[in-house]
């Protein structure tokens, strides 16, 4: 394997920027970069900036510091570390220190050769080395250390262009699965639409207090649940509303007595979970293993009359776009986003008689099983392309392309 292996220091000189203060910040001028923005760039190759300094600012920074210049490399250094861009003729912006390294070309290697390489396990493997876990930091001594293989400016360019054309193929390969996973998803949304909006004879409309057990008071859990509490009381918060039916795995558990003013919240198992704050509207449902857990403040459990409503059924018309457009209207908040209780007990929900619920929920479980394992199959493909690049990546830099 022609080349040699060398320090990332010997081919970029490694820094960051001057501090910006945020007092600094401007709404219009050159551009300012956060981690955010470098990875939006990495991705994409181009971002909706929304941060700026002026114009006399980024004079004075350039002049005295220096700025980004084409084929210098910025990469994210903290959080979501790795993501790097290289700089492009016409490029004119300044970025955040510590949050972003700068690599200043001072060899005449690749930079694009570098960035496939910083994309690579070569590199990424040499940042966890030591750690036991991924890092979540990337220091400028750090990568000024890493070794990196470089062969001829000749055997460069070409692994680049073998590089550049597959990853290509790739990337149109990919957005043709998202594009079908996502046509899957809005196939299904759209008949679910349909639904709840051409409604035939028999059907009624409630507010959503009118619809549930006498039980079922509607209301938020508990406020304070405390640290975990070793084998206590299950809780489900907001963020495990991750999957349609929750289980007790993977669930907190608090001392049982911080409930006690919250019975009204315990679950039976089969209630549905609609979230109140954060991402309001999500929704799932509690696995009959759930009863005698409760819930916290985020969330409202919800079981209705069956003389009225099916559970099941009951579940596609919360989902429905005809309920959550509703709680996109009484969603309020900047920092927190929340519904208020007695907006949503007042919430419209139409529903037919319940021989035709039960005909309608088994022709929409039959196509969201349908719709899942589509979703599936697409996901799989997705997976397979980015496991391709990695391949690629691993026998471009062990010289084997």
């Amino acid at each position: 394997m022609k080349g040699k292996v060398v320090p990332l220091k010997d081919l970029f000189q490694i820094g960051s920027s001057k501090r910006v203060l945020k007092s600094q910040w401007k709404a219009e001028g050159v551009p300012f970069y956060r981690g955010r923005e470098v990875t939006r760039l990495a991705m994409d190759g181009f971002v909706d900036n929304e941060l700026f300094i002026s114009e006399a600012h980024y004079a004075e920074l350039a002049n005295q510091y220096g700025a980004p210049r084409t084929d210098d490399i910025v990469i994210t250094a903290i959080g979501t570390i790795g993501n790097s861009y290289i700089v492009q003729d016409g490029d004119r912006f300044y970025f955040k220190d510590a949050s972003i390294l700068w690599m200043k070309r001072i060899s005449d290697v690749s930079s694009k050769f570098v960035n496939f390489w910083l994309k690579s396990t070569m590199f990424l493997d040499q940042l966890d080395h030591g750690n036991g876990a991924t890092v979540d930091t990337l220091t400028i001594q750090k990568l000024q250390s890493v070794q990196i293989w470089v062969p001829p400016i000749a055997e460069q360019h070409r692994i680049v262009s073998i590089l550049d054309e597959a990853f290509e193929g790739i990337a149109k390969a990919r957005a043709h699965a998202e594009q079908n996973r996502q046509n899957a998803r809005a196939l299904f949304e759209s008949h679910l639409q349909s639904v709840f909006t051409q409604r035939g004879e028999g059907w009624a409309e409630k507010s959503l207090e009118e619809v549930v057990d006498a039980q079922c008071t509607l209301s938020y859990g508990i406020v304070q649940p405390g640290h975990e509490y070793a084998k206590g009381m299950p809780i489900v918060r907001p963020t495990d509303l991750t999957a349609k039916l929750i289980t007790l795995n993977g669930l907190k558990r608090i001392d049982p007595k911080l409930a006690d003013g919250y019975r009204r919240t315990t679950l039976r198992g089969g209630e549905l979970l609609l979230c109140v704050r954060g991402s309001t509207g999500v929704l799932a449902v509690t696995s009959s293993e759930l009863a005698g857990a409760n819930v916290t403040r985020g969330i409202v459990p919800i079981m209705f009359d069956p003389s009225l409503l099916s559970q099941d059924f009951g579940y596609f018309l919360m989902t429905s776009e005809a309920v959550q457009s509703q709680i996109r209207i009484k969603t309020y908040g900047t920092a927190l986003m929340q519904i208020n209780i007695g907006d949503l007990r007042k919430i419209a929900v139409s529903f037919p008689p319940l021989k035709e619920q039960e005909r309608m929920t088994a022709q929409l479980e039959e196509l969201s099983a349908e719709t899942q394992r589509l979703e599936s199959i697409y996901q799989q493909k997705l997976a397979a392309l980015d496991e391709l690049k990695k391949s690629l990546l691993h026998q471009a830099f062990s010289g084997s392309l």
